[in-house]
């Protein structure tokens, strides 16, 4: 029995083990298998899936550097537009600093045109506000306030400042506006005064252009200003105001004022008339006025005393030379009050109305004469009616 038992054992491997056997090797061979075809896979591969790697990782670079780029110049885009706004506010806020200056000195000009400046009837608009109160010193009219330090400046970039800016802006161009509608005011004002002294001296029988200065020798060559519209209404603001101020001292020294006080009442005029003591045609020289003995006869115009005498037919005379051809005379005076050479102003007591020389009784005989011949005084009566002498 035990040698049966022994022999069964040696006489090979069970069915099992077999099985076991041929199980291992199968996976041995399946993995074997594998192995190789992965090696092999590898091998065939490699560089396509390196270079599929390399790709997709050169495109996720790529795409993320052009969104950097693209951020990048979005924040230097930004970066530059707020740049040139701060420098476009620094621009405008120096444009108004200048501008205010120049309206500042425009009516400091205004102001000298012979107090004619009129008050500026548009208000200026509130000023910028200031990190400190600045002391300043009264001007003709108020004007936005534009020291501003570097902080308020920052502050009005940021807050409102194309606004603030433009409010600005808008209230010097309104002053700047008054300003042109003044010396436009001012250059009409003196050229309608100008005319009206034009037409005074014109109903004389003068001409303005015999009271011009004489002329002295200028010259030069012509280089033409480039003037603005308010320089040039200020340049003929200034010429129209001297012209009416020349005008104004020549109308001054015509005799316009009467040489009686009180109303005058005629009694012979100028021209052809009967001689009251021939009864004839005769010239009179002048014109008569009605006055009490010892009125007091009064000069029309500033002059000097040329005659103080008693001179024939006229009786005691008074002569006064008012320069520029323009002599006055005051005849048949019962006394004269002022002597030769004396210097008189318009108004001044001459002498008293009488009836000496050739008269038939008391009154004023008054002539006028330019250039030695005797005009009718009444032309400078009527225009010296309408003017008001501040006595």
């Amino acid at each position: 029995m035990p040698s049966t038992a022994q022999g069964r054992r040696s006489a090979g491997p069970s069915p099992l083990r077999q099985h076991r056997l041929l199980v291992t090797l199968s996976l041995g061979l399946a993995v074997s298998t594998l192995w190789a075809a992965a090696a092999s896979y590898y091998l065939v591969f490699h560089d396509e899936v390196l270079a599929r790697f390399v790709s997709r990782q050169s495109a996720m670079q790529f795409a993320y550097e052009e969104r950097l780029g693209t951020l990048q110049r979005a924040l230097d885009r930004t970066a530059a537009e707020r740049s040139a706004e701060r420098g476009s506010v620094e621009n405008r806020l120096s444009a108004l600093t200048e501008r205010q200056a120049l309206i500042e000195k425009r009516q400091g000009l205004l102001s000298g045109l012979g107090g004619a400046a009129a008050q500026i009837d548009e208000p200026p608009p509130a000023p910028m506000p200031v990190a400190e109160p600045v002391p300043r010193v009264q001007k003709p009219f108020p004007t936005p306030e534009l020291r501003m330090g570097r902080e308020d400046r920052a502050e009005a970039v940021g807050r409102d400042s194309a606004g603030r800016l433009s409010r600005l802006e808008a209230g010097l161009q309104r002053v700047a506006d008054a300003q042109a509608r003044t010396v436009a005011g001012i250059a009409l004002q003196a050229g309608r005064s100008a005319e009206r002294f034009r037409d005074l001296i014109a109903r004389t029988g003068l001409s303005p252009a015999r009271f011009d200065p004489p002329a002295s020798g200028i010259g030069g060559p012509l280089v033409p200003l480039g003037l603005d519209a308010f320089e040039q209404a200020l340049a003929e603001a200034r010429r129209q105001i001297e012209e009416e101020t020349h005008l104004r001292r020549v109308t001054a020294a015509l005799p316009f004022r009467q040489p009686l006080p009180g109303g005058l009442a005629f009694t012979s005029s100028f021209g052809a008339r009967l001689d009251p003591f021939t009864r004839g045609y005769a010239l009179h020289t002048g014109v008569d006025m009605r006055a009490e003995t010892g009125a007091p006869v009064q000069a029309t115009a500033a002059g000097r005393v040329t005659a103080s005498e008693y001179a024939g037919g006229y009786g005691n005379m008074v002569e006064v030379d008012h320069g520029r051809g323009l002599v006055t005379r005051y005849a048949h005076l019962s006394a004269s009050a002022v002597s030769v050479g004396q210097r008189v102003e318009a108004g001044s007591v001459v002498g008293f109305a009488g009836s000496t020389g050739r008269s038939t009784g008391s009154h004023l005989h008054y002539e006028t004469r330019i250039d030695g011949e005797p005009v009718d005084p009444q032309r400078f009566l009527r225009a010296g009616a309408q003017l008001v002498f501040a006595d």
